[in-house]
């Protein structure tokens, strides 16, 4: 199936598309059973879930690309895949753009930030000259087979540089190709009602929680104009606060008995993640 084609479907509707983030596949099936048409794969999350450290550009285009693939083999609904800064020069975009596509995902988000990159709610980002990351835009619509592989282009020149400035380098990459803007971290409703009255090209809103942008509501963010917003880091926080509770328990008493009651039971688990289906391949295929 063409999962591009069907992200861009989803972007023409009137509605705005909500994109939860996932640090795994299983939270990526949480997301598409929870009943979502669109799943982000966080940068984000992937630096904390595959090296437990911060996103601070350690991951190298192999393992994202392997987190990648797996997130498109488990779910049947788009993926956004986070390309950091497309690990490299418009060369190197170009080889990302081919990999990412042939991995199944819908979308790859690629960014303005000199490398290694940050979380683009961190202070200390630097971002490259806008005629560099236009030559990374080209080089990554050229470089795609598929036509509806959609190319979301992100600057991180807010922080920095201020609203205008991130807004003509939104206008840049639009025009260099991209398929969606994203512009990272404003301030202000004000700023983002400037983002959104400025493009032709679905615009993205980036809500992350505690970080420098105003949390709104999905609806909120569609009245203001935006077309698809993420929430990168929602489950990774999650899952991490009851990680931690869940182990400050076991270490206190010695068993998580008192827990049962917020864990999801071992059948319903075992059915999320297939193995009913598995069962049912081995009835009929396994011979012995």
């Amino acid at each position: 199936m063409n999962k591009g084609k069907e992200l861009r479907k989803l972007l023409a509707e009137k509605e705005i598309l909500i994109a939860p983030g996932a640090h795994d596949a299983l939270t990526a099936k949480i997301i598409e059973k929870a009943g979502f048409n669109v799943v982000y794969m966080t940068g984000y999350g992937q630096a904390a879930s595959h090296l437990g450290t911060a996103d601070v550009g350690l991951m190298t285009m192999t393992e994202m690309l392997s987190r990648a693939n797996n997130f498109a083999s488990a779910v049947t609904i788009p993926v956004i895949a986070d390309g950091d800064t497309g690990f490299g020069n418009a060369v190197n975009v170009m080889r990302t753009v081919q990999q990412y596509e042939r991995a199944g995902v819908a979308a790859i988000q690629l960014e303005d930030q000199v490398a290694p990159k940050k979380c683009g709610h961190m202070i200390g980002r630097q971002v490259i000259p806008m005629d560099e990351m236009v030559g990374k835009i080209k080089a990554a619509v050229t470089a795609r087979d598929n036509p509806d592989f959609v190319i979301i282009a992100r600057t991180d020149a807010r922080t920095i540089h201020g609203i205008d400035e991130a807004v003509r380098r939104g206008k840049a990459y639009e025009e260099a190709g991209a398929d969606i803007i994203f512009i990272e971290s404003p301030e202000s409703v004000d700023e983002m009602k400037q983002i959104t009255s400025e493009f032709k090209v679905p615009v993205l809103a980036n809500m992350v929680e505690g970080g420098r942008t105003p949390l709104l509501t999905a609806k909120e963010l569609e009245q203001l104009g935006y077309d698809i917003v993420i929430f990168p880091t929602a489950s990774t926080y999650m899952v991490a606060q009851a990680m931690k509770r869940l182990m400050d328990e076991l270490m206190k008493t010695g068993t998580t008995a008192n827990l049962m009651n917020e864990m999801i039971p071992f059948t319903e688990f075992n059915d999320l993640i297939g193995l009913t289906k598995i069962r049912e391949l081995e009835a009929e295929y396994v011979i012995g």
